[in-house]
């Protein structure tokens, strides 16, 4: 009887102790569809936000939908669900799960409807051996991986830069390929081929930025005579900006790119705002991304002036995410006629400018290069940013 009740004591904390280990591993296991804070630091987005299709276009009658922070399609017509913004050099990580005798792929720089996938894309394969000449992993019609089938989900993380793909699948490197005709940016696309597919924690990082601050002077950067802004480098090696009406501009001029820096609003919801392809020595006279981190009754969704990542005066922000005294990152991405922010890794903006074209960007759609202008936008301005970094977007 003693040994029965030792033995019992002694299974109960076994199971005790198993089944804390297993509630630590899952509480330490990131939330799908979201960004750790090292992520943010690291300049991640987020690509679907696990609610809605916000930022995507789907371009076939496939039955595209999301539920269970899961994109997800299983009939209708073949094609792709694509972002709207194209994108140069990138990480991309996305899980994945297919049905037995499925096939799908994720598709990198494409077109929205490929027709040949050697010219137009790169197609990453996901399909078992069997039932397709290119299983997953592969980049089909380039070059071939042999990965066994799984109904379970998986992790692929694929890296564009310059004339390399590069293939992992679960944390492995499964295939490489150099293209000799590299393609220079292009749109992110799902696709739904045959069986039902699901996709979540798609998640992008940009490569290639370079610093356009060096945390100890305003080198790089001007200011117009008839601002009245003060601009300084803390030290703690930051840009800060304070009063206005005035800005501060980047010498050099942009036109298509991806700007992420890290903002601080030292006040309660001060107003200032990102510039961009702004005529060179025209006080905020460009794209302006705006920085108000206000809400009406505290409503998230209902941003107070225009609110923090919107495009001011013609989109607002659909949800404003930083709050005041806390720093908090901002991704601008500009491409052509389209322009999209991610606050803190979250998409707030999608936006393309359909306006005749203009040189003066107040009045119709200007794609010329413009400079970078961070705003003071009255006396009470005080803001400070740190991490200015931008990457120019590769010609298609």
């Amino acid at each position: 009887m003693i040994a029965s009740r030792g033995r019992l004591v002694w299974t109960v904390l076994v199971f005790f102790l198993l089944w804390t280990v297993a509630g630590a591993a899952l509480a330490a296991m990131p939330e799908p569809n979201k960004l750790t804070d090292k992520e943010i630091a690291e300049g991640w987005v987020l690509l679907f936000d696990g609610e809605s299709l916000f930022g995507w276009k789907a371009d076939s009658r496939a039955d595209w939908k999301v539920a269970g922070g899961v994109i997800s399609a299983s009939q209708g017509e073949p094609g792709l669900l694509c972002t709207t913004s194209q994108f140069g050099d990138f990480v991309l990580k996305v899980d994945f799960r297919g049905a037995a005798a499925g096939n799908s792929g994720v598709f990198l720089r494409t077109v929205p409807n490929p027709t040949d996938v050697t010219t137009q894309c790169y197609e990453v394969n996901i399909a078992d051996p069997g039932v397709s000449d290119f299983p997953t992993g592969s980049i089909v019609q380039r070059r071939k991986a042999l990965v066994a089938a799984s109904r379970e989900w998986r992790a692929f993380e694929l890296t564009a830069e310059g004339p390399r793909v590069l293939v992992k699948l679960d944390g492995t490197t499964i295939n490489e390929y150099t293209d000799p005709k590299p393609l220079g940016r292009g749109l992110i696309g799902l696709q739904f081929r045959a069986g039902k597919i699901e996709f979540r924690n798609v998640k992008l990082r940009p490569l290639g930025t370079k610093s356009l601050f060096n945390g100890k002077d305003l080198s790089g950067w001007t200011s117009p005579p008839q601002s009245k802004s003060i601009c300084s480098v803390t030290p703690e090696g930051w840009l800060n900006i304070k009063n206005g009406k005035g800005d501060l501009e980047t010498a050099g001029q942009y036109a298509d790119f991806t700007l992420q820096l890290e903002a601080f609003v030292n006040g309660k919801t001060l107003n200032s705002g990102v510039f961009l392809r702004s005529i060179p020595g025209e006080m905020m006279n460009g794209y302006e991304c705006q920085i108000q981190n206000g809400t009406k009754d505290g409503d998230r969704t209902q941003p107070q002036d225009c609110g923090t990542g919107g495009i001011f005066r013609r989109q607002n922000a659909r949800k404003v995410i930083p709050d005041d005294f806390q720093w908090f990152s901002l991704t601008i991405h500009a491409d052509g006629n389209h322009m999209a922010t991610w606050v803190n890794g979250y998409q707030v903006a999608d936006w393309t400018d359909d306006r005749p074209p203009h040189e003066n960007p107040r009045n119709g759609q200007r794609l010329k290069a413009g400079t970078i202008q961070i705003q003071g936008h009255d006396a009470t301005t005080d803001l400070s940013f740190r991490n200015l970094r931008i990457a120019e977007l590769p010609k298609r």
